[in-house]
């Protein structure tokens, strides 16, 4: 990989590639940087780029990305310390390790680095074996974190990914439990007669169109992913983690659900002659949201009321229509522009003996 293409997305280490690693190093001492270098060349590490020059170093490590920097603490104008600082106020520096170097032996050194953000603390002069281990196992445990953030994203917004790697006590992992949830089920209109009528390959390929933009709606207001089967997608809002305006975001997904999918169906009728579009239906109540399955396979689900009758509500909606309970109506009637929303009753759905009072709402 030449340098100019090293991004973000292309970091990903995995355990087999670490020496791909790109290495920067941090150190106003040229002969500590010369030394080094020829050492990780030797032992693999063909990547590395370095400054001795600490007041560059902030701008050096957004240019550069690198997958961990190994900095020293003492350095005139601008300190380790300081670097570390800067990293942790940046959004994206925040995530790359930092091995400190110094000849510093008291442990309120070493405990002010750690507390900056410091992943790793090695004292001068570093023992090359030393420093080949512990940057091993910071790029290893760079590459776990990554490989654990991506399996959430599956599921979470990025940003809740982010949150739930930071927190030991992470919900997937907690036993069943009973909850308030909006349920939103959304589902692609006329996919029958796209199926029949155009070539498998550009089925799948539309029905990675389709679910792109929906999930990208979801996770723009953090719904949780539970479920994509067929043409239909399940996002619950408020589980696994408490939101006070859950009924907001699952109306704001909706709307732009409709609206990013609407420039989607005007394509496919260009490019297929094909009339399509999202049906959704939102219902809201307590659920038992928790691992269910077997030994061999666990699926983290929710079950309930409100996820039978908002899967029941999105069969009947038509394209480009919200349907949705009248208790889940009267907490977003605010958030609906006048003359959108229009009551239809009570509703008798498939699969319940008791009918719902259900609006239909044109986003």
């Amino acid at each position: 990989m030449e340098m100019d293409e090293v991004r973000p997305e292309n970091r990903h280490i995995v355990l087999g590639g670490l020496r791909d690693a790109l290495v920067m190093m941090v150190d106003d001492d040229s002969m500590v940087i010369e030394l080094t270098q020829a050492f990780l060349e030797k032992a693999g590490y063909r990547r590395f780029v370095s400054t001795d020059d600490s007041s560059n170093a902030v701008a050096m490590l957004l240019r550069e990305l690198p997958d961990v920097v190994l900095l020293d603490l003492n350095m005139p104008r601008v300190s380790g310390f300081d670097v570390l600082a800067s990293m942790r106020a940046d959004p994206v520096l925040k995530h790359i390790p930092a091995i400190v170097m110094t000849s510093a032996d008291d442990p309120e050194t070493r405990l002010k680095a750690l507390d900056l953000g410091a992943s790793d603390f090695l004292r001068k002069p570093v023992d090359p074996s030393e420093l080949a281990l512990r940057l091993r196992n910071t790029l290893a445990a760079k590459a776990h974190r990554e490989a654990i953030r991506k399996a959430f994203v599956r599921y979470v917004s990025p940003r809740l990914a982010e949150g739930i790697i930071n927190d030991a006590s992470a919900p997937f992992a907690s036993p069943a439990q009973r909850a308030e949830m909006v349920a939103l089920f959304a589902d692609l209109r006329g996919f029958t007669r796209i199926t029949e009528t155009i070539g498998v390959e550009h089925v799948v390929e539309m029905l990675n169109e389709y679910f792109t933009v929906l999930t990208e709606a979801a996770y723009q207001h953090d719904g949780t992913i539970f479920n994509m089967a067929g043409d239909s997608l399940l996002v619950g809002f408020n589980v696994p983690f408490l939101q006070a305006d859950a009924a907001a975001r699952a109306w704001r997904t909706a709307v732009d659900m409709v609206a990013r999918f609407g420039a989607v169906a005007a394509t496919w009728r260009a490019r297929h002659g094909v009339a399509t579009g999202v049906g959704i239906g939102i219902c809201q109540g307590p659920v038992i949201i928790g691992n269910v399955g077997s030994p061999h396979y666990m699926s983290y689900t929710v079950i309930g009321n409100p996820v039978n009758t908002a899967a029941r509500l999105m069969e009947t909606a038509q394209m480009g229509e919200v349907l949705v309970s009248s208790d889940f109506y009267e907490e977003i009637r605010r958030l609906v522009p006048q003359g959108r929303a229009e009551a239809r009753g009570e509703v008798a759905l498939r699969g319940k003996a008791e009918t719902v009072k259900v609006y239909s709402i044109r986003p």
